[in-house]
Protein backbone atom coordinates (compact mmCIF):
# COMPACT_ATOMS: atom_id res chain seq x y z
CA UNK A 1 0.00 0.00 0.00
CA UNK A 2 2.75 2.38 1.03
CA UNK A 3 4.45 1.40 -2.65
CA UNK A 4 1.39 2.31 -4.29
CA UNK A 5 0.94 5.96 -2.40
CA UNK A 6 4.55 6.63 -2.93
CA UNK A 7 3.81 5.96 -7.07
CA UNK A 8 1.25 8.24 -6.87
CA UNK A 9 2.55 10.98 -5.08
CA UNK A 10 5.64 10.82 -7.41
CA UNK A 11 3.26 11.07 -10.53
CA UNK A 12 1.50 14.22 -9.14
CA UNK A 13 4.65 15.75 -8.39
CA UNK A 14 5.88 14.83 -11.85
CA UNK A 15 2.68 16.49 -13.42
CA UNK A 16 3.03 19.28 -11.34
CA UNK A 17 6.36 20.12 -12.49
CA UNK A 18 5.60 19.49 -15.84
CA UNK A 19 2.98 22.31 -15.64
CA UNK A 20 5.48 24.75 -13.80
CA UNK A 21 7.58 24.68 -16.64
CA UNK A 22 4.83 24.79 -19.46
CA UNK A 23 4.04 27.94 -17.56
CA UNK A 24 7.58 29.39 -17.35
CA UNK A 25 7.58 29.04 -21.33
CA UNK A 26 4.73 30.44 -21.90
CA UNK A 27 5.51 33.46 -20.08
CA UNK A 28 8.91 33.92 -21.65
CA UNK A 29 6.98 33.85 -25.12
CA UNK A 30 4.47 36.64 -24.53
CA UNK A 31 6.99 38.68 -22.55
CA UNK A 32 6.55 40.69 -19.31
CA UNK A 33 4.76 43.47 -20.42
CA UNK A 34 4.20 45.90 -17.88
CA UNK A 35 0.89 46.53 -16.11
CA UNK A 36 1.06 50.52 -16.22
CA UNK A 37 2.47 52.45 -19.48
CA UNK A 38 4.18 55.99 -18.90
CA UNK A 39 4.13 58.11 -22.35
CA UNK A 40 6.17 61.01 -22.46
CA UNK A 41 4.92 63.94 -24.45
CA UNK A 42 6.11 67.98 -24.24
CA UNK A 43 5.29 70.73 -21.83
CA UNK A 44 2.06 71.12 -21.05
CA UNK A 45 1.67 74.74 -23.17
CA UNK A 46 2.80 72.67 -26.31
CA UNK A 47 0.91 70.10 -28.57
CA UNK A 48 2.36 67.24 -27.53
CA UNK A 49 0.74 67.29 -24.02
CA UNK A 50 -2.63 67.63 -25.16
CA UNK A 51 -2.77 65.24 -27.53
CA UNK A 52 -0.90 62.54 -25.39
CA UNK A 53 -3.55 62.82 -23.30
CA UNK A 54 -6.22 62.09 -25.56
CA UNK A 55 -4.00 58.81 -26.86
CA UNK A 56 -3.21 57.56 -23.95
CA UNK A 57 -6.89 57.61 -22.92
CA UNK A 58 -7.98 55.79 -26.12
CA UNK A 59 -4.89 52.76 -25.48
CA UNK A 60 -6.00 52.69 -22.24
CA UNK A 61 -9.34 51.95 -23.37
CA UNK A 62 -8.81 49.69 -26.42
CA UNK A 63 -6.18 47.72 -24.46
CA UNK A 64 -7.04 47.63 -21.33
CA UNK A 65 -3.46 48.65 -20.16
CA UNK A 66 -3.45 51.85 -18.03
CA UNK A 67 -1.37 54.55 -20.08
CA UNK A 68 -0.86 57.79 -18.48
CA UNK A 69 0.26 61.16 -20.34
CA UNK A 70 3.21 62.55 -18.42
CA UNK A 71 4.71 66.18 -19.15
CA UNK A 72 8.41 66.36 -19.70
CA UNK A 73 11.06 68.11 -21.52
CA UNK A 74 9.91 66.50 -24.99
CA UNK A 75 12.15 64.75 -27.60
CA UNK A 76 15.77 64.47 -27.10
CA UNK A 77 14.85 64.16 -22.87
CA UNK A 78 12.19 61.40 -24.28
CA UNK A 79 14.56 59.00 -26.34
CA UNK A 80 16.96 59.46 -22.77
CA UNK A 81 14.01 58.21 -21.06
CA UNK A 82 13.09 55.49 -23.08
CA UNK A 83 16.92 54.77 -22.96
CA UNK A 84 17.02 54.69 -19.50
CA UNK A 85 13.76 52.53 -19.03
CA UNK A 86 12.10 55.36 -17.07
CA UNK A 87 9.13 55.42 -19.27
CA UNK A 88 7.76 53.18 -22.28
CA UNK A 89 6.05 55.59 -24.65
CA UNK A 90 6.63 58.86 -26.38
CA UNK A 91 6.46 61.69 -28.34
CA UNK A 92 9.39 62.89 -30.75
CA UNK A 93 10.55 64.41 -33.44
CA UNK A 94 11.30 61.93 -36.37
CA UNK A 95 14.92 64.35 -36.91
CA UNK A 96 15.58 63.63 -33.18
CA UNK A 97 15.74 60.25 -32.66
CA UNK A 98 17.17 59.43 -36.17
CA UNK A 99 20.12 61.47 -34.31
CA UNK A 100 19.96 59.46 -31.70
CA UNK A 101 19.94 56.15 -33.51
CA UNK A 102 23.19 57.34 -35.43
CA UNK A 103 24.49 59.14 -32.62
CA UNK A 104 24.86 62.03 -33.64
CA UNK A 105 24.23 65.75 -33.26
CA UNK A 106 23.19 65.63 -29.03
CA UNK A 107 23.57 61.83 -28.97
CA UNK A 108 26.89 62.33 -30.43
CA UNK A 109 29.35 59.26 -29.55
CA UNK A 110 26.00 57.54 -27.76
CA UNK A 111 23.82 55.80 -29.81
CA UNK A 112 20.51 54.50 -28.84
CA UNK A 113 19.88 50.77 -29.66
CA UNK A 114 16.36 50.47 -28.19
CA UNK A 115 14.10 52.59 -29.00
CA UNK A 116 11.76 51.73 -32.01
CA UNK A 117 8.99 53.71 -34.25
CA UNK A 118 5.27 53.15 -33.53
CA UNK A 119 4.05 55.67 -36.68
CA UNK A 120 4.55 59.01 -37.15
CA UNK A 121 1.23 61.31 -36.20
CA UNK A 122 1.11 65.01 -38.17
CA UNK A 123 4.20 67.66 -39.39
CA UNK A 124 5.94 70.00 -36.78
CA UNK A 125 5.83 73.37 -37.86
CA UNK A 126 9.36 75.33 -37.12
CA UNK A 127 7.64 78.42 -36.06
CA UNK A 128 10.06 81.81 -35.51
CA UNK A 129 7.49 83.89 -33.55
CA UNK A 130 8.04 87.50 -32.85
CA UNK A 131 5.95 90.98 -33.04
CA UNK A 132 4.53 92.69 -35.71
CA UNK A 133 6.70 95.67 -34.36
CA UNK A 134 10.27 94.27 -33.81
CA UNK A 135 11.86 94.54 -36.76
CA UNK A 136 12.65 91.07 -37.12
CA UNK A 137 11.39 89.99 -40.81
CA UNK A 138 13.99 87.55 -42.04
CA UNK A 139 15.92 84.90 -40.30
CA UNK A 140 19.39 87.14 -40.55
CA UNK A 141 17.35 90.13 -38.81
CA UNK A 142 17.65 87.59 -35.59
CA UNK A 143 21.34 88.03 -35.50
CA UNK A 144 22.25 90.23 -32.13
CA UNK A 145 18.98 89.61 -31.03
CA UNK A 146 17.57 87.59 -27.59
CA UNK A 147 16.30 84.46 -29.11
CA UNK A 148 14.82 81.79 -26.75
CA UNK A 149 15.39 78.53 -28.95
CA UNK A 150 14.33 75.99 -26.73
CA UNK A 151 16.54 73.31 -23.79
CA UNK A 152 19.95 72.48 -25.27
CA UNK A 153 19.62 69.06 -27.25
CA UNK A 154 15.90 69.61 -27.80
CA UNK A 155 14.24 68.93 -31.02
CA UNK A 156 13.96 72.76 -31.09
CA UNK A 157 17.11 73.91 -30.36
CA UNK A 158 18.77 71.31 -33.00
CA UNK A 159 15.95 73.12 -35.59
CA UNK A 160 17.17 76.21 -34.38
CA UNK A 161 20.75 75.83 -35.07
CA UNK A 162 20.56 73.80 -38.46
CA UNK A 163 17.84 77.43 -39.76
CA UNK A 164 20.93 79.09 -38.49
CA UNK A 165 23.53 77.29 -40.28
CA UNK A 166 21.86 77.84 -43.72
CA UNK A 167 21.83 80.85 -42.95
CA UNK A 168 25.48 81.55 -42.41
CA UNK A 169 24.60 81.50 -38.49
CA UNK A 170 25.76 80.14 -35.44
CA UNK A 171 23.79 80.08 -32.01
CA UNK A 172 27.46 82.69 -30.64
CA UNK A 173 25.17 85.40 -33.35
CA UNK A 174 22.03 85.30 -30.93
CA UNK A 175 21.45 86.12 -27.44
CA UNK A 176 20.34 82.49 -26.53
CA UNK A 177 17.53 81.76 -24.17
CA UNK A 178 16.69 78.09 -23.00
CA UNK A 179 12.87 78.55 -22.81
CA UNK A 180 9.61 76.12 -23.11
CA UNK A 181 7.14 77.63 -25.26
CA UNK A 182 4.92 79.16 -22.58
CA UNK A 183 8.08 80.83 -21.35
CA UNK A 184 8.62 82.08 -24.55
CA UNK A 185 5.68 83.51 -25.40
CA UNK A 186 5.41 85.02 -22.35
CA UNK A 187 8.97 86.71 -22.53
CA UNK A 188 7.71 88.37 -26.17
CA UNK A 189 4.73 89.34 -24.78
CA UNK A 190 6.48 91.14 -21.30
CA UNK A 191 9.66 92.81 -23.58
CA UNK A 192 12.12 90.30 -22.33
CA UNK A 193 13.27 88.65 -25.50
CA UNK A 194 12.79 89.01 -29.18
CA UNK A 195 11.69 85.78 -30.70
CA UNK A 196 11.30 82.25 -29.93
CA UNK A 197 12.00 79.39 -32.33
CA UNK A 198 9.10 76.82 -31.62
CA UNK A 199 8.32 73.21 -33.42
CA UNK A 200 4.93 72.54 -32.72
CA UNK A 201 1.86 71.19 -34.86
CA UNK A 202 0.11 74.79 -35.75
CA UNK A 203 -2.23 76.51 -34.12
CA UNK A 204 -0.35 75.72 -31.24
CA UNK A 205 -1.72 76.85 -28.10
CA UNK A 206 0.64 79.01 -26.47
CA UNK A 207 1.28 81.03 -29.70
CA UNK A 208 -2.92 81.66 -29.90
CA UNK A 209 -2.70 83.06 -25.84
CA UNK A 210 0.23 85.13 -27.43
CA UNK A 211 -1.31 86.08 -30.74
CA UNK A 212 -4.84 87.38 -28.40
CA UNK A 213 -3.43 90.02 -26.63
CA UNK A 214 0.15 90.86 -28.85
CA UNK A 215 -0.11 91.34 -32.93
CA UNK A 216 2.55 88.54 -34.08
CA UNK A 217 4.64 87.95 -36.77
CA UNK A 218 5.87 84.56 -37.99
CA UNK A 219 9.60 84.71 -39.38
CA UNK A 220 9.47 83.24 -42.95
CA UNK A 221 12.06 81.16 -44.75
CA UNK A 222 13.01 81.92 -47.85
CA UNK A 223 12.45 79.31 -50.69
CA UNK A 224 16.42 78.96 -51.48
CA UNK A 225 17.20 78.22 -47.80
CA UNK A 226 14.48 76.36 -47.77
CA UNK A 227 15.91 73.85 -50.77
CA UNK A 228 19.74 74.22 -48.97
CA UNK A 229 17.90 72.54 -45.24
CA UNK A 230 16.51 70.09 -47.11
CA UNK A 231 19.46 69.36 -49.03
CA UNK A 232 21.54 68.67 -46.10
CA UNK A 233 18.60 67.69 -43.50
CA UNK A 234 16.22 65.23 -46.21
CA UNK A 235 14.02 64.61 -42.51
CA UNK A 236 12.34 68.73 -42.94
CA UNK A 237 9.31 69.33 -45.61
CA UNK A 238 8.48 72.71 -46.56
CA UNK A 239 5.64 73.73 -44.77
CA UNK A 240 3.19 77.16 -45.10
CA UNK A 241 1.32 78.48 -42.44
CA UNK A 242 -1.67 79.64 -43.74
CA UNK A 243 -3.26 83.04 -43.46
CA UNK A 244 -5.50 83.78 -40.68
CA UNK A 245 -3.64 81.61 -38.32
CA UNK A 246 -2.32 83.64 -35.50
CA UNK A 247 -4.49 86.54 -37.19
CA UNK A 248 -1.69 86.43 -39.98
CA UNK A 249 -2.71 88.68 -42.48
CA UNK A 250 -0.66 86.45 -45.18
CA UNK A 251 0.88 82.91 -45.00
CA UNK A 252 4.16 82.33 -44.36
CA UNK A 253 6.50 79.67 -45.86
CA UNK A 254 8.63 77.92 -43.52
CA UNK A 255 9.87 73.93 -42.81
CA UNK A 256 8.51 70.58 -40.80
CA UNK A 257 9.52 67.72 -39.28
CA UNK A 258 7.35 64.84 -38.42
CA UNK A 259 5.74 64.06 -34.72
CA UNK A 260 6.21 60.34 -34.62
CA UNK A 261 5.64 57.44 -31.52
CA UNK A 262 8.23 55.86 -30.13
CA UNK A 263 8.24 52.67 -28.07
CA UNK A 264 10.80 50.85 -26.18
CA UNK A 265 12.07 47.20 -27.96
CA UNK A 266 11.08 45.25 -24.86
CA UNK A 267 7.47 45.39 -24.75
CA UNK A 268 6.02 42.46 -26.74
CA UNK A 269 4.55 42.40 -30.04
CA UNK A 270 1.23 41.55 -28.79
CA UNK A 271 1.03 44.63 -26.83
CA UNK A 272 2.77 47.20 -29.06
CA UNK A 273 0.25 45.68 -32.22
CA UNK A 274 -2.65 46.39 -30.07
CA UNK A 275 -1.06 50.09 -29.33
CA UNK A 276 -0.59 50.51 -32.80
CA UNK A 277 -4.09 49.36 -34.23
CA UNK A 278 -5.93 51.54 -31.13
CA UNK A 279 -4.42 54.37 -32.04
CA UNK A 280 -4.78 54.43 -35.91
CA UNK A 281 -8.35 52.63 -35.83
CA UNK A 282 -9.58 55.09 -33.34
CA UNK A 283 -8.21 58.53 -34.84
CA UNK A 284 -11.68 60.03 -34.51
CA UNK A 285 -11.87 59.80 -30.74
CA UNK A 286 -8.81 61.97 -30.57
CA UNK A 287 -9.86 65.02 -29.09
CA UNK A 288 -7.79 67.73 -30.83
CA UNK A 289 -7.15 69.58 -33.85
CA UNK A 290 -4.52 67.14 -34.78
CA UNK A 291 -6.68 64.08 -35.37
CA UNK A 292 -7.13 65.41 -39.08
CA UNK A 293 -3.47 64.56 -40.01
CA UNK A 294 -2.90 61.19 -37.90
CA UNK A 295 -3.99 58.88 -40.54
CA UNK A 296 -3.07 55.24 -41.26
CA UNK A 297 -2.16 55.81 -44.95
CA UNK A 298 0.72 58.34 -43.60
CA UNK A 299 1.42 56.62 -40.40
CA UNK A 300 4.80 55.40 -42.38
CA UNK A 301 5.69 58.46 -43.67
CA UNK A 302 9.28 60.09 -42.77
CA UNK A 303 10.22 57.51 -40.18
CA UNK A 304 14.01 56.68 -40.40
CA UNK A 305 14.38 54.77 -37.99
CA UNK A 306 13.32 50.52 -37.71
CA UNK A 307 9.39 50.01 -36.32
CA UNK A 308 8.76 47.68 -33.75
CA UNK A 309 7.60 44.10 -34.73
CA UNK A 310 4.38 44.94 -33.23
CA UNK A 311 3.70 47.80 -35.31
CA UNK A 312 5.09 46.21 -38.49
CA UNK A 313 2.80 43.45 -37.63
CA UNK A 314 0.17 45.74 -38.06
CA UNK A 315 0.83 47.76 -41.03
CA UNK A 316 1.71 44.98 -42.94
CA UNK A 317 -1.81 43.37 -42.38
CA UNK A 318 -3.39 46.85 -43.37
CA UNK A 319 -1.13 46.61 -46.67
CA UNK A 320 1.60 49.09 -45.75
CA UNK A 321 4.70 47.35 -45.75
CA UNK A 322 5.39 44.41 -47.88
Amino acid sequence: MKKKNGFLLLSMLLVLSLFVAACGNDEASTGDDPEYLSMLTGGTSGTYYPLGGAMAKIITDETGVQTDAVSSNASADNVIALKEGNAELAFVQTDVVANAIEGVNAFEGEPVDNVMAIGSLYPETIQIVTTANSGISSVEDLRGKTVSVGAPGSGTYINAEQILEVHGMTMDDIDVQNLDFGESTGGIQDGNIDAAFITAGTPTGAVEGLAATTEISIVPIAQDKVDELIASYPYYAAEVIPAGTYNLEEEVSTVAVLAMLAVTADLSEDLVYNITKAIYENTDKIGHAKNEFITLETATDGIGIDFHPGAEKYFKEEGLMD
